[in-house]
């Protein structure tokens, strides 16, 4: 009787394992590009989950960004391995999180775009060191639209 149990447990959990369950929830697809964030020092945020970068609060905020397409073709041999190739001339959309529309931008030749914006337009009328806006930038590459969300905060 033991037995049957345990074969009848083995089958159950084996089944259970065994099936691709897919998520109900969110429908997931591999980013197209790398966006990353810089300061005006060139500096980049890391690849946190939400960057946080920084500008000065007595002058125009400014946001640069960088997209880069990964070549992922030498993977697997040490002497080549992953390729960053600058996206040239990819619109590129700053929004506030509520979704109000902030500017339009295009990548260079070096994949990099940089806002230039006065602190009023994105809803701070008197920046202060510690004063941030929550923001989204978005794009579409090889017909795959990217979003990343981002901090902008005003120092000295």
């Amino acid at each position: 009787m033991k037995k049957i149990l345990y074969i009848c447990f083995l089958f159950i959990a084996f089944i259970t394992v065994s099936c691709k369950v897919d998520d109900p929830f969110v429908d997931r697809v591999v980013a197209p590009v790398l966006v990353i964030f810089e300061d005006a020092a060139g500096k980049t945020s890391g690849l946190t989950t939400e960057p946080s970068i920084s500008s000065s609060a007595s002058v125009d905020a400014s946001i640069t960004v960088r997209l880069l397409e990964l070549n992922k073709d030498g993977l697997l041999d040490y002497k080549v391995g992953i390729d960053s190739i600058p996206a040239k001339a990819i619109p590129v959309t700053f929004k506030l999180r509520s979704g109000a529309k902030i500017s339009d931008v295009t990548t260079d030749d070096k994949g990099r775009s940089t806002l230039k914006i006065a602190w009023k337009s994105l809803g701070i009328t008197a920046p202060v060191a510690g004063s941030s806006v929550a923001l989204s930038c978005s794009g579409t590459y090889k017909d795959i639209s990217f979003t990343k969300y981002f901090r902008l905060t005003a120092t000295k």
